[in-house]
């Protein structure tokens, strides 16, 4: 049995897109909805937390400083220091109905973007890919609700998932050119009562992700193994029904830290799951591959 701790509870109402950062030994991670960005310092314990303008869907550390984010509508820098926020685009204009969700930097450091309908009435996402150059490509579409963007330790394989229809879907990336091929589906988690939410890879080229349970049918979820041919190799079960993403971190990348919401939950369900909307680390076995810093 995993060894679960709870490191933080900030009370998210949908933390997401946990990064660490090996450089400084920091944990980052947000809550789209407050907004929030925080973080954790890996060896005193400590959190900051800074307020970002507007709610947003996804972030990633810039090689320059700062981060990237994904916002409602737009794809932004954000220096915490100074709250300055600049625009980069918006990229869907003519989708006034779609917002930016999950994301992640390939291993070239380009910062990869899906979107999601509002309302999730219709297949209108898109995935983004935005280059070190501010170049923005949109590289597929017919999306439900983007989520689980993660790059295999060579950057030549992205996994990504469609939580709407629990499909989690590989493609093949030409590291040169980021250019995506040969779109299939790696695992149907139609079988399983959550939803695949934000990923990450281990060492050893197996695949993590977070189980969300929207319809909370219980006090707890998982977070799931599965092997590059998408087959679960373990499921461990964490004492809320929402995790929501996973990052390998501390100074080994031998910390899975799970990111967890307490989304649309009531005061009787929350007493149930003191440990919602906090930020938990696992004790799995196995190493991770650190996070790409946005080259631009």
């Amino acid at each position: 049995m995993a060894d679960i701790e709870l490191v933080v509870n900030t009370s998210d109402v949908l933390g997401e897109v946990p990064i660490w950062c090996p450089r400084e030994r920091m944990l980052y991670w947000m809550d789209g909805f407050k907004p929030a960005l925080h973080r954790l310092d890996g060896a005193t314990g400590d959190v900051t937390s800074w307020t970002p303008p507007e709610k947003y869907g996804s972030f990633a550390l810039r090689e320059q400083g700062g981060f990237i984010i994904a916002g409602r509508r737009q794809i932004a820098l954000f220096d915490p220091d100074t709250s300055a926020w600049d625009p980069i685009c918006i990229p869907e204009p003519d989708g006034p109905d779609n917002f930016l969700n999950d994301g992640r930097c390939d291993r070239q450091g380009r910062f990869w973007v899906g979107s999601m309908s509002r309302m999730i009435d219709a297949p209108t996402g898109r995935l983004h890919r935005l280059d070190a150059d501010h170049t923005l490509e949109t590289v597929d579409e017919g999306i439900w609700v983007s989520n689980g963007v993660a790059f295999t330790a060579d950057g030549c394989t992205m996994y990504f998932a469609d939580s709407h229809i629990k499909r989690i879907y590989s493609y093949d990336i030409d590291p040169g050119s980021g250019m995506p091929s040969g779109k299939r589906v790696c695992a149907d988690a139609s079988d399983r009562v959550g939803i695949p939410d934000g990923a990450t890879v281990d060492s050893e080229g197996c695949l993590w992700h977070a189980e969300f349970d929207f319809a909370m049918t219980s006090g707890s979820s998982f977070v799931v193994r599965r092997d590059p041919s998408g087959r679960i190799e373990r499921a461990i079960e964490v004492p809320v029904s929402r995790p929501t993403s996973c990052v390998f971190g501390g100074p080994g990348l031998d910390i899975l830290y799970v990111t967890t919401a307490s989304f649309r939950m009531n005061d009787e369900q929350k007493a149930a799951q003191p440990w919602a909307g906090g930020l938990l680390a696992v004790d799995v076995g196995v190493k991770g591959v650190a996070e790409t810093r946005f080259a631009g």
